[in-house]
C-alpha cells in the first residue's frame, strides 16, 4: 500500500478520483466539467446514471485508487453524503471528510488533511458543490499544530 501520494510530495494536486451514487450523478457531471477546466486528470467510476445503485459500490473504488496513490485526492457523492464518507473511511490511508460549504472543506484540508471530500447531494446546490470542490482543491495541509493530531490517526 502506498502511504503518499503526488500531491504529498509536490504539494499540487493532479489526479482526481470521483465517484457517486444516484442522488450524486447530476452534481457529478458539473464536477467533472468543472475539474476538466481546470487541467485536472479525472478517473471517473460511476454511477453513470440517475438509476437507484448502491453507493458502496462507487465509494470503494475512489478510497481504492486514492489508497494507492493512483490519485491524490478523491471525491465521493452521496445523497446524505453521510454513506459514502463512511465507506471511505474504512480504508486506512484515507481521511474522508463530509463537507458541506467552502468553510468545512478548507477546514478538512488546512486542518485535518482530508484527502477525500464527501459531498451531499440532496443539501446542496451544484454552485456550492463547485465552490466547495475549488475549496478543496485549492487548500494545502497547515501542518504544525496539526500534524501532532493527525498522526494520532492510524494512517497505515
Amino acid at each position: 500500500m502506498n502511504n503518499s501520494s503526488s500531491q504529498d510530495k509536490i504539494g499540487q494536486i493532479k489526479n482526481i478520483a470521483l465517484g457517486s451514487d444516484h442522488a450524486g450523478f447530476e452534481i457529478k457531471k458539473e464536477i467533472i466539467v468543472f475539474l476538466k477546466d481546470q487541467g485536472y486528470n479525472i478517473r471517473e467510476v460511476g454511477t453513470y446514471s440517475t438509476q437507484s445503485v448502491d453507493y458502496p459500490d462507487y465509494a470503494h473504488p475512489v478510497a481504492n485508487l486514492v489508497q494507492k496513490g493512483e490519485c491524490d485526492i478523491g471525491i465521493v457523492i452521496c445523497g446524505s453524503g453521510n454513506g459514502v464518507n463512511m465507506v471511505v473511511n474504512k480504508y486506512m490511508s484515507i481521511r474522508g471528510a463530509l463537507c458541506w460549504n467552502e468553510e468545512s472543506a478548507y477546514l478538512a484540508r488546512a486542518h485535518n488533511n482530508a484527502n477525500v471530500c464527501a459531498l451531499p447531494a440532496r443539501f446542496i446546490s451544484s454552485d456550492e458543490a463547485l465552490n466547495i470542490v475549488k475549496v478543496f482543491t485549492e487548500t494545502t495541509f497547515e501542518y504544525g499544530r496539526h500534524s501532532c493530531r493527525i498522526k494520532k490517526i492510524p494512517f497505515k
